[in-house]
């Protein structure tokens, strides 16, 4: 039987999206709700900057409907400390802030390490060790983001699949493209789609992402987030996966109001996000 594959995006509030995504005169205290009921999952990349108390998490949670679900990027800090004990110190502190009040609508939980960082055995298998496999009751699923060298050999998957653990697949041609086949999930970051296609990506690219989740949920439970490049284009890309997959979401008690197409100009006049 396949696993569930789950789309969305990085966040819910970009200004752009008031004209691409959000249907006209939406306030930003509505956006969460209709952005959880067009895609099925969310990036959460403010979570990476900042920590949050348990009611905004339990906030979201309530806002969301049954099935929608939150991965949150871990601070920046958690993934830059050397010692054991201070990786346990700073990873705890982002998992104490109250996460779990999302209960079960918590997806994978990103820690994105800096570019600078190459692979090195015994620290990863340190990092990995401190990384609780449950908390509050909850089961957490772990994902490495990887950036730098060396990452793309048997040693860094073996650390996975004994820690319960992934990697980020990143679809960028900077980062490595990385896959993990020794866990229960799979999460891909597709950051490469374009202003000049009104969807983000091309119909063959659509098909392949769609190709790509299809095959990894026959063993997996699989989460696909579009970040970066052109941000304004993503919430369309993102609905063009889940309509490919056929796994778009209705909208209960809410007109479908979302906007088909971007007009090129406004899409023009966006640079290419800063990748995160």
């Amino acid at each position: 039987m396949a696993h569930s594959i789950r789309v969305g995006v990085g966040g819910w509030s970009f200004d752009p999206w008031d004209e691409t995504f959000y249907p006209a005169g939406l306030s930003k205290a509505k956006q969460l709700s209709h952005m959880s009921r067009t895609l099925t999952a969310v990036e959460v990349n403010a979570t990476y900057y900042s920590s949050f108390k348990p009611d905004t998490f339990a906030k979201w949670r309530d806002t969301a409907p049954d099935g929608f679900v939150f991965s949150l990027k871990a601070h920046r800090f958690s993934t830059v400390r050397k010692t054991k004990e201070d990786m346990q110190k700073s990873t705890g502190m982002f998992l104490d802030q109250g996460i779990t009040q999302l209960k079960d609508k918590l997806g994978p939980i990103n820690w994105q390490f800096p570019a600078t960082r190459k692979f090195d055995e015994a620290y990863f298998g340190t990092f990995l060790s401190v990384l609780p496999k449950e908390k509050d009751g909850l089961q957490l699923r772990h994902a490495l983001e990887v950036r730098g060298q060396g990452f793309d050999t048997p040693a860094f998957r073996d650390l996975l699949t004994k820690h319960c653990a992934t990697v980020v697949y990143a679809e960028d041609d900077e980062f490595p493209k990385v896959r993990h086949e020794g866990s229960n999930f799979a999460v891909a970051r597709l950051m490469q789609s374009q202003a000049d296609e009104p969807t983000g990506y091309g119909k063959k690219d659509i098909d392949r992402f769609a190709k790509l989740a299809t095959g990894w949920s026959n063993k997996q439970d699989v989460f696909v987030f579009f970040i970066s490049g052109a941000k304004e284009r993503n919430p369309a890309a993102a609905m063009a996966l889940q309509a490919k997959l056929g796994i778009a979401p209705k909208l209960p008690d809410e007109p479908a109001l979302v906007k088909k197409a971007v007009p090129k100009r406004a899409a023009a006049k966006k640079a290419p996000a800063k990748k995160k």
